[in-house]
């Protein structure tokens, strides 16, 4: 019921117009319930020469004001209504099916949208609980199927049970022993449809799944592609995906499988009580209690009731599926984001003073940061450096709380950080991530990302301290290039450049620089530092690196190990204290950088360098 609850919140909406739809469809089903009745006028009052007996709704038709018996004039006059009503069934059931398939899109839109907004509200690590197939599978394809339940299998049963009334009435006033066979063979369907339901929802989950495993499987290899190629391990890939196509494969054959013989039982329930009705028609006529008109016109609501009771089983058959979709969907809605955003707006001030103290922070049973001590002075530039694995950019995601601390507290202008909403916190930084992501889009585009409305010289002022502007300019297109998925058809150190223009732009109090400038040669990045030293003066940078002469600038230099900070000054007290960092710096310098930190840190540590 929780599934059904958490549709119709977004369907009701549409209400009215789903109840006119409704009412539509009972008028047009009514109109093709006449049908029959028409039928067995013809036989016994147009082919037969029968007297007039009463006949209900229609009776009016045998009065002799449209012809008498056995005459041509009531054949024309029963064609005409007949004609007429099947024009008017076709009519309205059109008009009704144009409206409820608008109805569908619409909530399959708003499904999209309402799950679309969930993902941009989780936090990342909320997130990255989902792989990227579950999550493309609940935003998109069970949006589609979820919709079919409102704008398909409900109407379908409505339209079903009604059917089942009045042709169980009609049937009844006709003569009430035709009921006897299809009350006998009900049964029958309700314990098949309850066998097959259970055995359809697990089908429905495991091709669902195999869907998102298909998903996921595609997804990775179009964003390794370049990491396949270099590893020649197309073979290994292919095999990976055959495996997850065979899967995917074979989760259909078996819900092919279990809908054939739904479908052949149900067929067979069906035809039976089509003939047995028949037979009990039959001698009823046999004896002279029945007309050879009603005959036909009895078999005919048989058969009707025996194929809209099918269509109630087929429907909550395919219901199926779509209660799985809705479960994932509303499972998914029903997600608490880790990071929850606290009740006060941030100042409007450039002047932002951040501490952290004593933070400790775990992940899991692992502690990453471990008693953190950090003051953060407006227009101070802090270098931090470590090994991978020390805890640099783990630090640096806690200011925007990409991750809450476990302990200690992180202040933003002396009041705690939790205390603040995500999006004026945030709007205090520009980020640049260690993997550098730009959108399919133009290079303008990417760099006017926070502001897409700015000026085309404020874009190219913020590329040329980034020290873009020129590859820029050099290529065919030139700010209007555009970059492939991730940057692909622009270097490493290109993305880089771009991401950082993209952060300058932004023009928040802070910058913050995580290891983005490793793809950049030792002078473009000195050029980048020197530009941004004297043209955003008043600006904070925090930058961690891997190549330690990224901030010997730097007011205050951290150097990290095991999530602490083991030594702390500025460059020349580092160097004059002759631990970790100035070792390693030093032998970075005679190797002009080329020598691996992790490994060096290592030798240190053990005493080896």
């Amino acid at each position: 019921m929780d599934v059904f609850k958490f549709g119709f919140r977004q369907w009701k909406k549409h209400l009215p117009l789903d109840i006119l739809t409704k009412l539509m469809s009972f008028a047009a089903l009514t109109a093709d319930l006449m049908l029959p009745l028409i039928t067995a006028m013809f036989i016994n009052h147009v082919i037969q020469d029968k007297a007039p007996e009463e006949d209900g709704l229609l009776s009016f038709l045998l009065s002799g004001k449209y012809g008498e018996v056995h005459t041509m004039r009531l054949f024309f006059s029963l064609a005409a209504v007949f004609l007429g009503l099947i024009l008017f069934k076709d009519v309205v059931v059109y008009i009704k099916n144009v409206i409820l398939q608008k109805l569908g899109l619409a909530l399959e839109t708003d499904l999209r949208k309402l799950t679309f907004h969930k993902l941009m509200e989780l936090d990342s690590e909320t997130v990255s609980e989902f792989n990227t197939g579950e999550l493309l599978t609940t935003i998109n394809s069970d949006t589609i199927m979820f919709k079919e339940m409102f704008c398909r299998m409900i109407p379908n049963i409505c339209d079903s049970l009604f059917v089942l009334v009045a042709a169980i009435f009609m049937l009844a006033s006709i003569n009430v022993r035709l009921l006897v066979i299809p009350l006998i063979l009900t049964p029958f369907f309700a314990v098949a449809l309850l066998r097959f339901r259970k055995l359809a929802r697990e089908n429905f989950r495991a091709i669902r799944a195999c869907n998102s495993n298909m998903s996921l499987t595609v997804q990775e290899n179009i964003e390794a592609v370049r990491l396949v190629r270099s590893f020649t391990n197309e073979e290994l890939e292919k095999r990976k995906f055959d495996r997850s196509n065979l899967n995917l494969r074979d989760s259909h054959i078996r819900q092919v499988k279990l809908s054939s013989t739904f479908e052949a039982i149900f067929g067979l329930i069906r035809q039976a009580a089509y003939i047995g009705s028949i037979a009990v028609s039959a001698v009823l006529v046999m004896r002279g209690e029945l007309m050879v008109g009603y005959l036909v016109a009895s078999a005919d609501y048989v058969f009707r009731i025996m194929n809209f009771v099918t269509m109630i089983n087929n429907s909550l058959f395919q219901m199926q599926q779509q209660l799985v979709s809705g479960r994932k969907m509303m499972d998914f809605m029903n997600t608490e984001s880790k990071i929850v955003s606290g009740p006060n707006r941030a100042d409007e001030t450039e002047q932002v003073h951040v501490r952290m103290e004593k933070v400790c922070l775990n992940i899991g049973d692992q502690s990453i940061l471990k008693d953190i001590n950090l003051d953060i002075t407006p227009g101070k530039r802090i270098g931090i450096v470590g090994g991978t694995g020390s805890g640099k950019s783990v630090l640096l995601e806690s200011l925007i709380r990409v991750h809450d601390v476990s302990s200690g507290h992180i202040t933003l202008n002396g009041r705690d950080i939790r205390e603040y909403d995500l999006d004026s916190l945030r709007a205090k930084y520009s980020y640049v991530f260690q993997d550098v992501f730009l959108f399919s889009n133009t290079i303008t585009s990417n760099i006017a990302y926070s502001e897409p409305e700015i000026e085309q010289q404020q874009i190219e002022k913020a590329a040329l301290h980034a020290q873009a502007h020129g590859f820029i300019r050099n290529l065919i297109d030139g700010y209007d290039t555009i970059v492939g998925e991730r940057g692909l058809g622009i270097s490493g150190g290109q993305k880089q450049r771009v991401s950082i223009a993209r952060a300058l732009l932004r023009d928040a109090p802070i910058l913050v620089l995580d290891d983005s400038t490793s793809a950049l040669d030792v002078g473009t990045e000195k050029r980048l530092l020197k530009d941004i030293k004297e043209y955003y003066p008043d600006r904070t940078l925090l930058i961690s690196a891997h190549r330690l002469s990224s901030v010997v600038d730097c007011d205050e230099i951290i150097y990290m190990r095991d999530g602490r900070i083991e030594e702390r000054g500025t460059f020349e007290e580092l160097m004059k204290a002759n631990g970790h960092f100035a070792h390693i710096y030093n032998i970075q310098q005679t190797q002009e950088g080329s020598v691996n930190f992790d490994a060096l840190a290592d030798r240190i540590a053990e005493g080896r360098a």
